[in-house]
């Protein structure tokens, strides 16, 4: 952008109104120039035209009429006549190239041929003596050849100032140069010169009301733009432009104009969103917070008052302690978990073998909750996916931690493990309460308990379904509550993508992956 990034602001009322006058003036003028250019030229070739005829109408009257009749025959017309003949002697008669020049001449203002001769004592003053002869042109030197008429040989014109010049050479040795004056044609074309100037002029002042008014409408609607703008700025977020045509420019300006607008509003309310979100989460988060400090903190208060008399009440005591800042501990953790995966969290993928790993799995599960009975569905075949195991790991605690909940710790869980074409898919399945239809999507928000599971004995805070549909998610997968399953409780499907790359046959029950620092028991 022009000016170091910043929007030249000109009025484009201005700018449009000088550059439609601009190219007005620019194109009258050249008309101007192109009408004088024309008209000259067409004037100058009349002009030359006109000498050619006369030239040729001379050479059919040599000798036929003498010099003199012809010269002044020609010189009626207004042209400057000078005829030298075979033998040298030369006639000249009518205005002179300069008198020419100064304008027009007035045929009534110059003496005829006899006055001139009478001036000149009886002796031509239009002609010049031949070569030898004392008293000039006499009277009989002008005989009737015996051949009358000739024709022109050659001829060329010569444009000097104000005057056009034809020079004409005749088979007989007779050349004639006729002179007419051109003053009138440029005098004409200046005249046409002012009248054409004026009437531009008269025109541009014209076309200067009209171009302003017709800027003024057609520039309209950005008043509209400005005015829609002021108008949201002040608090009308709904108002809108709603352009009639989008193919124009000012109907694309418009569009975009109400597109930004929306992408905006909608920012505007995601943000309000996100922010009641987080208002809410550190709400609840503070709220869970507080139930194992307080717990903490009243059990240390009673230590340090009891000053260990009772070791069973210190035991007692010390045990709740560990118990209260471990829950602390675990929901700290949790809510790390949800920062790295809203933030994107980083998976160590590798190709692994999903039947191994569930086994594996199952057998670490039973040793953690003993009270909770698994039944795992395993397929014949390989089940390839390209993971980061214990993330994954991750995820199934969360889920088998939920259902042990929902059942008290003593139900029993069903993991069946299927694949197709294009994904793997994992079902947990309890036989607890199950969860209503209207909070089946609901259960994935943070820090959401429903029922009895707001037991806060129970250890959890609402994080671990969350958790878990986070990192399915970062896998590329998906986790849902699906319809409800054979044995009537909770039943959860994540779903993940098949890998594109074979396992190595020497994965193992772990998936050949080296165990994450992060607990796959983190399920709140």
């Amino acid at each position: 952008m022009p000016d170091g990034g910043r929007l030249r602001t000109t009025s484009l009322r201005l700018r449009t109104v000088v550059a439609v006058l601009v190219l007005l003036a620019v194109l009258l003028a050249g008309l101007v120039v192109a009408v004088e250019a024309v008209l000259g030229a067409r004037l100058h070739a009349q002009v030359e035209d006109r000498l050619r005829d006369r030239a040729a109408a001379a050479a059919a009257l040599v000798g036929v009429l003498d010099a003199d009749d012809l010269a002044d025959r020609l010189s009626a017309q207004g042209l400057s006549v000078r005829i030298v003949q075979p033998d040298g002697a030369a006639v000249e008669a009518g205005p002179t190239p300069d008198q020419l020049r100064s304008g027009p001449p007035d045929p009534g203002g110059l003496p005829g041929p006899a006055a001139r001769d009478r001036s000149a004592g009886g002796s031509s003053a239009r002609g010049s003596s031949t070569p030898g002869s004392s008293s000039g042109r006499s009277s009989g030197s002008a005989t009737t050849p015996a051949t009358s008429g000739a024709s022109v040989v050659s001829s060329s014109l010569r444009d000097d100032d104000g005057v056009l010049t034809l020079r004409s050479v005749l088979d007989d040795g007779t050349r004639i140069a006729l002179t007419a004056g051109t003053r009138d044609v440029q005098e004409t074309l200046a005249q046409l010169a002012w009248v054409m100037g004026g009437a531009s002029a008269a025109f541009l002042g014209v076309a200067v009301v009209g171009v302003v008014v017709v800027v003024r409408r057609a520039l309209r609607p950005l008043d509209e733009v400005t005015a829609t703008a002021r108008s949201i700025a002040d608090g009308d977020r709904g108002r809108r432009l709603r352009p009639a045509k989008t193919d124009t420019e000012i109907g694309r300006v418009a569009a975009a104009f109400d597109e930004m607008l929306d992408a905006v509003e909608g920012a505007e309310a995601q943000a309000v969103a996100a922010e009641e979100r987080v208002r809410g989460f550190l709400s609840d988060a503070a709220h869970e917070l507080r139930t194992p400090v307080a717990g903490v903190r009243a059990a240390a208060d009673t230590l340090v008052r009891s000053g260990g008399d009772d070791p069973a009440t210190t035991e007692v005591l010390a045990v709740h302690v560990v118990r209260q800042a471990d829950r602390a501990a675990r929901l700290v953790d949790d809510m790390l978990t949800m920062a790295r995966l809203d933030r994107g969290i980083v998976l160590d993928r590798r190709p692994t073998d999903l039947v191994p790993w569930l086994r594996a799995e199952v057998d670490r599960l039973e040793l953690r909750l003993p009270g909770i009975t698994l039944h795992p569905g395993l397929p014949t075949e390989a089940v390839p996916v390209e993971v980061d195991a214990d993330r994954l790991a991750q995820v199934l605690g969360n889920l088998v931690d939920n259902a042990a909940r929902a059942t008290g710790g003593t139900g029993t869980v069903r993991l069946t493990l299927g694949t197709d074409a294009d994904e793997a898919t994992l079902v947990v399945e309890d036989d607890g309460p199950g969860i209503p239809v209207d909070d089946r999507e609901r259960v994935f928000d943070r820090l959401v308990r429903l029922g009895e599971s707001r037991d806060v004995r129970s250890g959890g805070a609402g994080l671990g379904l969350p958790i878990a549909r986070g990192i399915a998610v970062a896998h590329g997968g998906t986790l849902v509550h699906d319809d409800d399953g054979t044995l009537g409780g909770a039943r959860f499907v994540l779903r993940l993508p098949r890998a594109t790359r074979a396992v190595d046959p020497g994965s193992g029950a772990d998936g050949g992956v080296v165990p994450a620092p992060v607990s796959a028991t983190m399920g709140t």
